[in-house]
C-alpha cells in the first residue's frame, strides 16, 4: 500500500558540498526536507517509489530503471565524494511492468541508455538515507505522453503495491516554475509566479484533479519540471480521501521549491479524478464537434471512416459549394489531450476539390504523420481537429514583413522546403516561427533561406 506521498525539489545546491554555504539561503526549503525525511523514516517503507524528471524521459513510453540497482554521484555538480548505491525493489517493480503490460500501458524496463542515479532521485535520497536506510527504491521516468497518462500510471503503481503487500512511500521529485525572478539562471516570465501560486494552492488542498487543468502552454511558459511526477503521485491516491499539508515554498534563487506531504485517509468514491476528467472533456469534445462546420465535420468523418474501417470516405453530396468547386492546399491537425497527435497538409492544391483534400489529409494526419503512432478507434471520442485553409504565398524579402499570429512562413534552400502554420501555442515570434520552419525542412540555423508568407482561414 502508498503509505504517504511526498512533494519535493531536486536542487544540488541543496547539498552543503556543492551549495558550500549557499545553501543556507534555501533554509527553509532544507528544515522542511529534513521533516519530510523524518515522517518518512517514521513509517518504515520497505520501498521508496521515486518519479524523476532527469531520470531516463521519452516521448512515448516511462522508463522504469532495470537491473538489481544503481550507483550515482555528484561529480557533475563538483562532489564526487557524495556517492550512492542503491537497492532496486524488482518485485514491485516487475508488477509494475507485468500490469503495463497487461493494460497495453507504455512503461517497462527498455531502453535505458545510462544507468547511474540522476540528480532528481539524488537530492531526495541525500535527505532520507541521513534519517533512514531501509527501504529499496524504485525508480521511475517522465514522459511526454499527455498528464492522463502519467495519472494512469499512477493508478498502476497503486495496484502493484497493493498486489505485492509492499509498504511504499511515493516521492514525487520536481522543481516548480524557473522563471520566478529577473536574476535567476532562467530569466523571469509571468507565467512562472502564476504556476507557483497555482500548484502549491492544488497541492496543498490535495485537489488532484486541478492538476489537469494546467494548459501545457502555461506550463511551458512557466519552465516547470515537476509537473509530470506531481500528476504521477496524484494517480496513486486515485479514489483516496487524502490529508495534506504544504511544508513550505521558496523561490529566492529563481527557481521554485515546494515541499507537501500527502497521507491517505480511506477510500472516497468522489475522487476517481482521472474519470471524472475524462467524462469531462469527453462531453465537452462532443459538443464542439456538434457545433462545428462543414470543413470540420468532412475531416472528423474522413478520421472516423479510415481509424474504424480504412476506408477512404467518398466524397458526400451535401457539402457546400466551397468545398466542392475551389482547390487549395489543406491541413488537418488533431489533438488529443491539448497534445498534438497528427498534422499533415498541403501548400498547394494537390487534389480536384478543396473536399478531397481535407479528406485526404485528415487521412494521412490520423495514420501517416511520422512523428505519431496510428491513431486507434479508442482515441476517436477524445480527438480534437481543426482545418486550415491556405492562401496563396507571396515571397517576401525580410522576417520584418512575417507576422507569426497573422502569417505562415514557407522556407526554402534548394529543394529544401518548410512550413510553418500561423498562430500556433507557444510560437509567439517570428524567429521561433523561422527556427522552426528550418528545422522541420533540414535547414541548419545559420544558413540562409529564401521566405514565403501565406495566410489562413482556421476551421474549428
Amino acid at each position: 500500500m502508498i503509505l504517504a506521498g511526498f512533494m519535493v525539489p531536486h536542487p544540488p545546491l541543496i547539498i552543503p558540498e556543492i551549495g558550500k554555504g549557499e545553501e543556507e539561503t534555501i533554509r527553509e526549503t532544507i528544515n522542511a526536507y529534513e521533516r519530510a525525511a523524518e515522517e518518512i523514516a517514521a513509517l518504515t517503507p520497505e520501498t521508496i517509489i521515486i518519479t524523476s524528471p532527469h531520470s531516463v524521459m521519452y516521448g512515448d513510453y516511462f522508463h522504469i530503471s532495470p537491473g538489481k540497482g544503481a550507483k550515482g554521484s555528484f561529480r557533475r555538480f563538483g562532489a564526487g565524494r557524495v556517492r550512492f548505491e542503491e537497492d532496486y525493489d524488482t518485485l514491485l517493480r516487475d508488477r509494475i511492468c507485468v500490469l503495463a503490460d497487461a493494460a497495453g500501458f507504455p512503461a517497462g524496463t527498455l531502453g535505458e541508455r545510462d544507468a547511474e542515479l540522476d540528480h532528481g532521485t539524488m537530492v531526495p535520497l541525500w535527505f532520507i538515507r541521513r534519517k533512514y536506510l531501509g527501504g529499496r527504491i524504485v525508480r521511475i521516468g517522465l514522459s511526454g505522453l499527455p498528464l492522463s497518462d502519467h495519472y494512469r500510471l499512477g493508478q498502476l503503481i497503486a495496484r502493484a503495491a497493493e498486489d505485492t503487500g509492499r509498504r511504499a512511500v511515493f516521492v514525487a521529485s520536481g522543481d516548480l516554475s524557473h522563471k520566478l525572478q529577473p536574476y535567476g539562471p532562467y530569466g523571469f516570465a509571468p507565467e512562472g509566479p502564476a504556476y507557483d501560486q497555482r500548484i502549491m494552492d492544488v497541492c496543498s488542498r490535495a485537489a488532484f484533479g486541478e492538476l489537469f487543468d494546467f494548459d501545457e502552454t502555461f506550463c511551458d511558459k512557466a519552465a516547470e519540471c515537476g509537473h509530470r511526477s506531481f500528476v504521477i503521485m496524484a494517480g496513486a491516491f486515485d479514489g483516496v480521501r487524502v490529508k495534506a499539508e504544504a511544508f513550505s515554498h521558496q523561490d529566492v534563487t529563481g527557481v521554485g521549491y515546494g515541499i507537501c506531504s500527502f497521507y491517505p485517509e480511506g477510500q472516497d468514491e468522489g475522487r476517481h479524478f482521472l474519470q471524472a476528467y475524462e467524462t469531462r472533456v469527453e462531453k465537452e469534445l462532443r459538443e464542439k464537434a456538434e457545433k462545428s462546420d462543414a470543413f470540420v465535420k468532412l475531416a472528423r468523418a474522413s478520421v472516423e471512416s479510415w481509424v474504424k474501417d480504412r476506408r477512404v470516405l467518398p466524397l458526400p453530396a451535401d457539402l457546400p459549394a466551397e468545398l466542392r468547386a475551389r482547390r487549395a492546399g489543406a491541413f488537418v491537425s488533431i489533438h488529443k489531450n491539448g497534445q498534438l497527435r497528427g498534422c499533415i497538409g498541403t501548400i498547394s492544391a494537390a487534389e480536384d476539390c478543396l473536399g478531397q483534400e481535407i479528406i485526404q489529409n485528415a487521412v494521412s494526419a490520423s495514420s501517416r504523420d511520422p512523428r505519431f503512432s496510428p491513431i486507434t478507434p479508442d482515441e476517436l471520442k477524445y480527438l480534437e481537429i481543426s482545418v486550415d485553409v491556405l492562401g496563396d504565398a507571396e515571397p517576401v524579402d525580410s522576417p520584418d514583413k512575417l507576422d507569426a499570429k497573422r502569417y505562415g512562413v514557407i522556407v526554402s534552400r534548394g529543394r529544401k522546403r518548410g512550413l510553418l502554420l500561423p498562430d500556433l501555442d507557444g510560437v509567439d515570434t517570428v524567429e521561433e516561427q523561422i527556427r522552426i520552419a528550418k528545422k522541420k525542412a533540414g535547414i541548419r540555423e545559420d544558413e540562409d533561406c529564401s521566405l514565403e508568407r501565406f495566410e489562413v482561414v482556421r476551421h474549428y
